[in-house]
């Protein structure tokens, strides 16, 4: 039972669960045990459903069996209010769903909140800041790569321009995961999902990854995590995966410590090496393979280039 509310996210079943019943209890620790994979959904998913059981409970709603679609519609306009479109459409998903397992299970007769809608949204274009080649290549060349955290940082900044890899895939790669295919260096990402892709590296990351491997002497070690940490006071790698947290705080620095205005994430890379690529004479349905994308539709969220196309446009305003 415990381990099943560490999955939740939280640490206790909330009110409205346990007055429904042990049978509810079980059902809704299920539904995070079982129904949902990627951690980052599980806990967002949770965050939402125990903000919106605090509130039904504030509001004198005595079971989860009693919420209905009045209450569910109120907590999303209250939402709406403070957050914007996307999370308040992630926070209805998660009761939405939360509630079909919960009526599957024979716990509630009705979802109250398939009727809710929520808030209008439409997106076209993404919004992660992106670099444009000159910033990327001078990132690049300027972190030292006469250590092994130097050489980390490049080939991990490198595999995400690249490889168009998030950074959640590239931090998951094993040694093992960087492999020789018809005479080229490959790297094979598990995206969301848990779809495996696996594509070529550009010359230039093959360069990177291999100084990366034989300087850090790592390559004999194909089980073991790809980047790691380093152990404090040593200036050495351990065995410990590289955090995504410590991820982002190293692009951060490496961007600060490059002059670089621009304040890029971990994604940035992302989409910055989509751009080029399309910019370069790519298709975009190149594009969204080498993504692993299902759709060119997600692909063009990445794609950037109309933006120097607006700050022309824009010049041309002589007042």
């Amino acid at each position: 039972m415990s381990t099943a509310l560490a999955i939740a996210g939280s640490g206790a079943v909330p009110v409205l669960v346990t007055a429904a019943g042990e049978r509810a209890g079980i059902r809704f620790l299920e539904f995070f045990a079982s129904t949902l994979r990627n951690p980052h959904t599980r806990r967002a998913y949770a965050r939402a459903v125990t903000d919106f059981l605090a509130w039904c409970e504030a509001h004198a709603v005595p079971s989860i069996t009693a919420v209905q679609p009045l209450h569910v519609a109120a907590w999303i306009e209250l939402q709406t209010q403070a957050r914007l479109a996307p999370t308040v459409k992630q926070q209805l998903a998660a009761i939405r769903h939360l509630f079909d397992w919960l009526v599957m299970g024979q716990v509630v007769p009705l979802n109250p909140a398939a009727s809710v809608r929520g808030p209008a949204h439409s997106v076209r274009k993404g919004k992660t800041p992106v670099l444009d080649p000159a910033e990327a290549r001078t990132l690049l060349d300027s972190i030292d790569v006469t250590t092994p955290i130097g050489l980390r940082d490049r080939a991990l900044i490198a595999l995400m321009v690249y490889s168009f890899g998030r950074v959640g895939a590239a931090l998951a790669m094993k040694v093992e995961d960087v492999f020789v295919q018809n005479r080229r260096l490959w790297v094979r990402l598990r995206e969301k999902g848990g779809k495996r892709h696996e594509m070529p590296c550009h010359h230039t990351l093959e360069e990177y990854l291999h100084a990366y491997l034989d300087g850090v002497g790592i390559a004999g070690d194909a089980k073991g995590p790809l980047f790691r940490t380093i152990g404090r006071g040593t200036q050495r790698l351990t065995r410990t995966p590289l955090p995504q947290a410590n991820a982002y705080a190293m692009v951060r620095r490496r961007a600060l410590a490059a002059a670089i205005g621009t304040k890029i994430g971990n994604h940035s890379f992302r989409a910055t090496g989509i751009t080029a690529y399309l910019k370069n004479g790519g298709t975009l349905e190149n594009a969204a393979a080498m993504a692993n994308h299902a759709s060119t539709r997600t692909t063009q969220l990445y794609d950037r280039r109309r933006d120097e196309i607006s700050l022309d446009e824009v010049e041309r305003i002589r007042v």
